[in-house]
């Protein structure tokens, strides 16, 4: 796949009372998202809080998709989708992402769906994605590793916002961190203790059936960007949700 030129996180938010009908969309809209045109590829997620990362992290309450796009302007028509305007209607809040790949490696249901991108230098805010398939019997000790991991990533210097994703309740999980610039990305991923120690083990402790890792250029952000859990003093961040 090329690399494409535009791909959204939307986040929603969503009462207490509406749990059922956000299940239902998770179990109807999956195949309505990747249907929908102009999408290359799209994942209804799960999310959790961000404290924990474990299978008690989640987050009823809030609800994403990740959908790379052909164009922009395919991008433009998809709150008036099916699935946009199905989650509209139960949302209490919204936001949308706006992302340019930068780097990816490895794979998600057997696709590479951000191309191969070639980085290049950049700056101000950066997203970076992980999801994973865990091997059952590697399961154990892959959430036995995590909760240093999370401790160290909720004070990390230039850490904008910080949450879980997964496609299901247990065994396909990932993360969304939102960082001030790369640099500040860098410094948590390879020089943290706990992070590097953790980097370290996946080869050896083999916990990965499918495995991904990606960073994008934040493009714009636009919406309520608390649903993200923002808890930065947005003084780089004008009035409509775009970076200033």
């Amino acid at each position: 796949m090329t690399v494409p030129e535009l791909v959204t996180l939307h986040v929603w938010r969503t009462g207490p009372a509406a749990l059922p009908r956000a299940l239902t969309r998770m179990a109807l809209d999956p195949r309505r998202l990747r249907a929908t045109p102009g999408v290359r590829f799209g994942k209804l997620l799960g999310t959790g809080t961000g404290t924990g990362f474990g299978p008690g992290d989640a987050d009823p309450t809030r609800w994403a998709a990740l959908t790379v796009w052909d164009s922009p302007a395919a991008a433009d028509g998809f709150d008036s989708s099916p699935v946009g305007r199905a989650w509209a209607r139960i949302a209490r809040s919204a936001v949308r992402v706006d992302l340019r790949p930068l780097t990816s490696r490895g794979a998600w249901s057997g696709r590479r769906p951000f191309g191969e991108p070639s980085g290049g230098p950049v700056t101000g805010p950066v997203l970076a994605l992980t999801r994973a398939r865990l091997r059952a019997r590697r399961a154990a000790t892959f959430w036995r590793a995590v909760p240093p991991v999370a401790a160290a990533l909720r004070d990390a210097p230039g850490l904008l916002a910080r949450f879980g994703v997964g496609e299901a309740p247990l065994g396909w999980q990932g993360t969304v961190s939102v960082w001030r610039d790369p640099a500040d990305l860098v410094a948590f991923a390879y020089r943290h203790p706990e992070h590097r120690a953790a980097i370290t083990r996946t080869p050896t402790e083999g916990w990965y059936a499918e495995e991904l890792f990606a960073r994008f250029q934040v493009r714009d952000v636009v919406g309520d960007r608390t649903v993200l859990g923002w808890h930065d003093n947005h003084d780089n961040v004008d009035d409509r949700g775009g970076w200033a």
